[in-house]
């Protein structure tokens, strides 16, 4: 694997459909069949002009209620209608307006959002949209324009930062209902608490008193069921009555409540809402409260929820004491907040939808100043879509694609997803076409993808020449297929294969830039995805609790995060030419980087400038995007011996990119490739000058240190330097022999353990270290002492440090790679450090481990250690140990998370329980340390632990 290559995966994360930056789109692959270009905005994302051949007379035609121009197609005519009706416009629709109307036959282009635009300025001639209020998007559902209102509640303070007038996006409260932030709480969901920020406020009936007068207080109550069960010989039915009962023993959640219906024989319909059960249910439980009510209407989807009303009445208690009156109010109120809750926020939103709607609104709320107006304009056009176009969406969105056979498209939630996959594209989210007569421009291989192995045998024996297929497998099918079309054997081929696809559909460009760009805002980060939501829904994945301070901004401009996302797209590009194997393609990737780097100004001059933004924010430049580009090419020249090339582009980085932790890497591969073309004069020099680089740690640093000592001898230098003696002091080595399974050079080291079994080195190291000393231990190498460094540390990791945190989905703070990290919590870590050291360690691990048990953070397994062996081994390695290498982390996390030796011992003597701790690193016939194993093996032995090296051998012979 080439150096750097993991890293630029993860970076890149899902890897685009569409390009937006036309440097990348002349670098991306491009094959001989007609490719869809690629938009920028939304200006571009309208198809091109038909001739009048091509659109069989589909003229344009004004619609009768507001005087539009539109499409004269029915559909798009039906879409306008409905959207002008739910605008509430004051014109009367005649019949004889009906009948004089134009229709037009159907247009399967995607729809231009010109006419959306046209509709939205009509619209406000008319008074019909509010133009203070960027809500209210140009496209409306035919649900009505409240949907999008009861949908999406922006915030009116943003938590994160304030915006000005023109950024902030908020929406008319739900029916006058305002709920205060420090009530609603009690109601939400924490981890999703900072995109709620609703003002919605509610009159909460008062119980002043407690006693026998409390029975004749009724409540009624609108709320949902939840999780509905359909039968056969139980058909719901509006006004059907049904009752409560608690389901205490619910594996999922304790406070569970069932609705049952009282006219089929208690066969159970659903549950309540996980929030009003919540409190509902020890009002229950202890029988204060009575509850039975009414189905009030039909969902329209059978996987909807159910409205019911609920009838609750006060149980009579004379004996109920002053502090239960208390606590029986106070549940009364939540009761009433999360009813009003689950009003504001209406449950009939599938769990994905829902996630999806949230994530673009907080991106809107807190990054709505990197969008165009029209961009805002396109992405709150999805809150008015109705909720079958919706799921299709974000269905279609998170699959691979690009192309999808509607006939293949069938999800249980949503009814008619050939109706939607409509409205999607009217809206301008998908593209659909059902006739190879239809002009659009296609990638021949992509549409060939959507075929099973049955339609391409049959296809291929109409292709001339008809001769047998030797070949099975899909790929191969698709290639000789494929083949067919690039040779223009059959020209009447792509006719065939639209009929055989039917009606498709595929993701629209402006679409999947936008919303890309939405995720990547949202996660700051390309590894994670919706799928983040989803973990977090099924309980897989428990976030941290920690606060969001956010006082600066992670992109200063909309210029800035263009040029960022150019710099994902290169390297992008790049990551797809290394799996082609196409050399000069991936070089002209990085001659793109080279220049963009030289172009930028590299010196950190941030320090300089009165409220500058944070350093660590340097990883979201495009300039941060090329250096990893190039750090990759470099790689890829020494792996093609082109030295003279990667020298070239060492230097470059070095002399431009003065602060960063990399420079250490950079400088060890120009020594080492100065000395491969014979330059060991220049070689010695950049060492020595490396070394005194304050960049230069850890593993590079005595890299560069050894490399002194070795070129460095006279008569290039007659004075040996100060550190030698460090750099050669003796590491203790243990010999001990194995039994190997083979001994091909090559092949991986497999031994007999002492049990008999084939094992691996590290586990015959520990069965020898087991049976020679009575040691316990492990073998994790950096894994155990990450572990123990995010457990302990935990409340420094999480404290409130400003703009270390974005969203609510981080396992870390974004500062823990950087100086930054210590410099900001220096007085918070040297205080922790001071308790572990003073012997506190085996206490907070205790009381960590019981708090935040299962939730994720860097670097912390949880389920591969238990509570007792770290105690055991905290116990054995003491406090002063523990404090000195955690300073060690704290200071450079980046540098010092890998490399620790193999396996981390311990044990006990005699009666007083003292412990005793040892690291080994494990080597095998023909291994060695490498320099950051060898670092790590000095720093430990500087804090005072006892560390050595146990080699395997068939024959071992003594040192």
């Amino acid at each position: 694997m080439l150096h750097g290559r993991d890293s630029l995966v993860r970076l890149i994360g899902k890897r685009r459909r569409t390009f937006s930056s036309p440097l990348a789109q002349h670098l991306r692959p491009q094959s001989a069949a007609k490719r869809r270009p690629s938009p920028s905005s939304v200006e571009d994302e309208a198809p091109p002009p038909k001739q009048e051949s091509q659109i069989h007379g589909a003229e344009r035609v004004s619609c009768p209620v507001c005087g539009s121009s539109i499409r004269g197609t029915d559909y798009s005519v039906n879409s306008h209608l409905d959207t002008c009706l739910a605008r509430g416009v004051k014109r009367k629709l005649t019949q004889s307006t009906l009948l004089q109307f134009k229709f037009c036959p159907r247009s399967r282009s995607e729809s231009s959002l010109v006419d959306l635009d046209n509709d939205k300025e009509k619209a406000r001639k008319r008074g019909s949209t509010n133009e203070s209020d960027p809500s209210n998007f140009p496209l409306s559902s035919r649900y009505g324009s409240t949907r999008m209102s009861e949908r999406m509640q922006c915030a009116s303070a943003s938590p994160y930062h304030s915006l000005s007038s023109s950024e902030t996006c908020t929406d008319a409260s739900l029916e006058g209902l305002v709920i205060e932030d420090a009530v609603i709480s009690k109601v939400k969901d924490p981890l999703y608490s900072h995109m709620f920020r609703q003002s919605v406020k509610t009159q909460i009936p008062k119980l002043d008193t407690c006693g026998p007068g409390d029975a004749k207080y009724v409540e009624i109550l609108e709320t949902f069921i939840v999780g509905c069960r359909f039968h056969d010989n139980a058909e719901l039915r509006q006004g059907a009555s049904i009752f409560l009962l608690r389901d205490p023993q619910n594996s999922k959640d304790r406070h569970a409540i069932k609705v049952l219906s009282a006219d089929f024989d208690g066969r159970v319909l659903g549950y309540l809402p996980r929030e009003l059960a919540k409190y509902l249910s020890p009002l229950i439980d202890n029988h204060h409260i009575k509850c039975e009510g009414s189905v009030t209407s039909l969902p329209r989807h059978p996987y909807d929820v159910i409205p019911i009303q609920l009838v609750c009445q006060m149980a009579e208690n004379s004996d109920m004491k002053s502090d239960d009156c208390q606590i029986l109010k106070s549940l009364w109120e939540s009761v009433l907040l999360a009813v009003e809750y689950g009003r504001a926020n209406h449950p009939s939103m599938t769990k994905y939808q829902r996630n999806f709607c949230l994530m673009i609104e907080d991106v809107m709320n807190h990054y709505a100043y990197l969008f165009t107006d029209k961009e805002k304009s396109f992405l709150g056009v999805f809150n008015s879509l109705s909720d079958d176009g919706q799921r299709l969406f974000i269905r279609l969105y998170t699959r691979k694609g690009p192309w999808f056979r509607m006939s293949n498209v069938s999800y249980p939630e949503i009814s008619d997803p050939l109706q939607a996959a409509e409205e999607l594209q009217l809206a301008g989210y998908l593209f659909l076409f059902n006739s190879c007569e239809d002009p659009f421009t296609y990638d021949m291989k992509e549409v060939l993808n959507l075929l099973n192995v049955y339609e391409i045998r049959e296809i291929l024996k109409q292709v001339p020449p008809k001769k047998a297929i030797n070949c099975t497998r899909r790929p191969e099918l698709i290639n000789v297929l494929y083949s067919a079309y690039e040779n223009e054997i059959c020209p009447l081929l792509p006719k065939v294969v639209f009929e055989r696809v039917g009606t498709c559909v595929r993701i629209s460009s402006a679409a999947d830039i936008f919303l890309w760009r939405v995720q990547r805002l949202f996660f700051l980060s390309g590894e994670q995805d919706l799928s983040s939501f989803l973990l977090v829904d099924l309980g897989l994945v428990k976030f941290p609790d920690y606060a969001c301070n956010i006082s600066h901004q992670v992109f200063a401009g909309r210029d800035d995060l263009l040029e960022y996302e150019e710099a994902i797209e290169v390297a992008q590009v790049m990551d797809e030419y290394l799996d082609a194997n196409n050399m000069d393609m991936v070089i002209r990737c990085i001659d793109v980087s080279d220049s963009h780097i030289q172009a930028s100004l590299m010196e950190d001059t941030r320090s300089s400038i009165l409220d500058s933004p944070p350093t660590f924010f340097s990883c979201f430049s495009a300039s941060w995007v090329y250096s990893k580009v190039l750090t990759l090419g470099i790689s890829v020249f020494e792996h093609k011996h082109r030295y003279e090339d990667a020298i070239r582009l060492l230097k470059g980085l070095l002399n431009r990119i003065t602060c960063d932790s990399r420079r250490g890497y950079w400088t060890l591969r120009l020594s080492v490739d100065l000395e491969h073309i014979g330059r060991l004069n220049e070689s010695l020099s950049v060492a020595e000058e490396g070394i005194l680089d304050s960049w230069v740690r850890a593993g590079s640093k005595v890299a560069l240190q050894r490399r002194v000592l070795r070129l460095g001898k006279p008569p290039r230098r007659w004075k040996m330097p100060s550190y030698a003696d460090y750099v050669k002091q003796k590491i203790k080595e243990v010999y001990i022999r194995g039994r190997p399974l083979v001994c091909e050079t090559g092949t991986k080291n497999l031994f007999y353990g002492y049990d008999g079994e084939l094992c691996g080195v590290e586990q015959l190291a520990l069965q020898y270290y087991a049976g020679e000393g009575g040691w316990l231990g492990v073998h994790s190498e950096s894994g155990i002492w990450m572990t123990f460094f995010g457990i302990l540390m935990w409340d420094v990791i999480f404290s409130n440090i400003p703009d270390v945190f974005r969203s609510r989905f981080q396992t870390a703070p974004l500062d823990l790679d950087t100086d930054d990290f210590y410099v900001a919590r220096k007085s918070l870590i040297e205080s922790h450090l001071q308790k572990i050291h003073d012997g506190m360690a085996d206490e907070i691990l205790i009381t960590s481990w019981g708090l935040h048990f299962g939730t994720a953070c860097r670097g912390v397994k949880w389920e591969r250690h238990s509570l007792s062996d770290l105690r055991a081994a905290v116990s054995c390695i003491g406090g002063r140990r523990l404090a000195a290498l955690f300073r060690h982390l704290s200071l450079d996390y980046r540098s010092w998370s890998s490399g620790m030796p193999d396996l981390l011992l311990w044990r006990f003597h005699g009666d007083m329980g003292r412990g005793q701790a040892k690291l080994v690193e494990v080597k095998g016939p023909r291994d060695r340390l490498s320099e950051q194993q060898r670092a790590w093996m000095l720093i430990l032995l500087d804090c005072g632990f006892d560390a050595e090296i146990c080699k395997v051998s068939p024959n071992p012979s003594s040192p």
